[in-house]
């Protein structure tokens, strides 16, 4: 069970961000990590992206265009499987709305181009080959059986993400008994505490100002 609300100490000003979560293939079921992160955090929403059995990209790419647009805060993008390639080619489409993401954690994306295991798959290949807009960490297994490694660490490379070994963890789902996955969730909080300004110091610059208008001309304190 998540602790405390995403917000970064010492930055309680700074409104915290939605965390839009994208599920793959068939959807997340109820002992997948992105539901339990749901269940335990109010900052989390499950974009409906539409035909979860028979993935279409451009309505992936529209659906997540849509609920990015209504939302009132910065976003986030919490991603798992084939939902990272819908971030991706979100992203490379160009959208307007690429400053309102603030980041995205990626998780396990499968192989959409050299024979994909699953022939879904192949609607959102080849990989998107823009650079995110955003900062992002992909997260790879070292035997995810959707994907080579070396795989995810190309795709990390095409979209600029900082990638993160995972170890042999499977397709980092419900069947690797990740139960809430607590390491998933220290690499979002690390994400959300890069990109989060830093808050502003009471006086900041003005300080020096104040404390140089109390000088007379001739430096003596008035």
């Amino acid at each position: 069970m998540l602790q405390r609300p995403f917000t970064t100490t010492g930055r309680a000003c700074a409104p915290a961000p939605l965390l839009l979560t994208l599920p793959g293939i068939d959807n997340s079921g109820p002992d997948h990590w992105q539901s339990l992160w749901e269940r335990d955090q109010a900052d989390f929403r499950r974009v409906d992206l539409g035909d979860w059995a028979l993935p279409q990209r451009a309505q992936w790419v529209a659906r997540l265009e849509a609920a990015i647009a209504s939302a009132s805060r910065p976003v986030i993008l919490v991603a798992h499987s084939l939902g990272c390639h819908a971030a991706a080619w979100w992203s490379a489409q160009g959208s307007a709305r690429t400053t309102c993401v603030a980041g995205a954690l990626l998780v396990a994306p499968p192989d959409v181009e050299d024979a994909p295991i699953d022939a879904r798959l192949c609607g959102f290949g080849p990989v998107a080959r823009q650079r995110l807009a955003f900062p992002s960490l992909l997260v790879a297994s070292r035997n995810d059986p959707y994907t080579r490694f070396g795989q995810a660490r190309r795709m990390a490379r095409i979209w600029g993400s900082q990638l993160i070994d995972a170890g042999p963890m499977g397709h980092i789902n419900a069947a690797s008994g990740l139960k809430d996955w607590p390491y998933g969730l220290f690499l979002l909080r690390r994400l959300i505490a890069s990109i989060t300004p830093a808050p502003t110091p009471l006086l900041a610059d003005g300080a020096a100002a104040y404390f140089a208008q109390r000088q007379t001309p001739s430096g003596a304190p008035r």
